[in-house]
């Protein structure tokens, strides 16, 4: 059984792979975790040891098949657990990380089976992230940042990539969720801002790094 620590920097290497498709250096894994360098490297030796990540001093971290499984089934209990929160008991999707953070840790493998079941499998959680099935398939899903988008196309938000409160907010207040329609109407070169068209007819310009952090599908 592994510490709620140990899941938390296994999880947190899992998604930077990702994210990186390379080693992941310790710095990166210490800004993630918020933590230093120092305590990074000592929690890589225990994960090392229990064979669930590839470490080699300056050549970074890379997690074994064993290590990516573990990792997939903690992504798999937090993103249920945020659809629970947000249909079941009415949370808003800014309000749900945190808390799902503290389920994932739960052992109960039953309990999780269970709760897929009740949630009628979904396969999606409220910021549009891909849930792992109970072999850890994720359903692969063509999309492309906002930043990335052509005037004058029709696109639909398909998931949002920072879950920080303050886009979440922003983005509650001006109507705009999974599955909201925009079309795109000018990009600025200037600081390479877009200007949207709602459907409720508005028109709203969005900042390059709220634009980084929103994918869409053409609608």
């Amino acid at each position: 059984m592994l510490s709620s620590t140990e899941e938390n920097y296994l999880k947190s290497i899992y998604h930077l792979e990702i994210s990186q498709s390379k080693n992941v250096s310790t710095t990166l894994i210490a800004k993630s975790l918020r933590t230093k360098a120092s305590s990074v490297t000592d929690m890589i030796k225990r994960l090392a040891d229990k064979s669930l990540v590839n470490y080699q001093k300056y050549k970074g971290v890379t997690t074994t098949s064993e290590g990516k499984k573990r990792a997939i089934k903690i992504v798999r209990k937090h993103r249920l657990w945020e659809v629970f929160l947000v249909n079941k008991l009415n949370f808003n999707w800014d309000e749900v990380h945190e808390i799902a953070e503290q389920l994932e840790h739960i052992e109960s493998d039953d309990l999780i089976e269970r709760l897929d079941s009740f949630l009628n499998f979904p396969t999606k959680d409220p910021h549009g992230d891909p849930i792992p099935d109970a072999k850890g398939k994720m359903r692969a899903e063509k999309a492309i940042l906002l930043s990335d988008a052509i005037q004058n196309n029709a696109y639909k938000i398909t998931c949002v990539k920072d879950n920080s409160k303050a886009l979440l907010q922003f983005l509650d207040r001006h109507a705009l969720n999974i599955d909201s329609e925009l079309t795109v109407l000018d990009k600025l070169d200037f600081d390479n801002s877009i200007t949207v068209k709602l459907s409720s007819g508005t028109n709203l310009t969005l900042s390059n790094k709220i634009c980084n952090n929103i994918f869409v599908n053409i609608k």
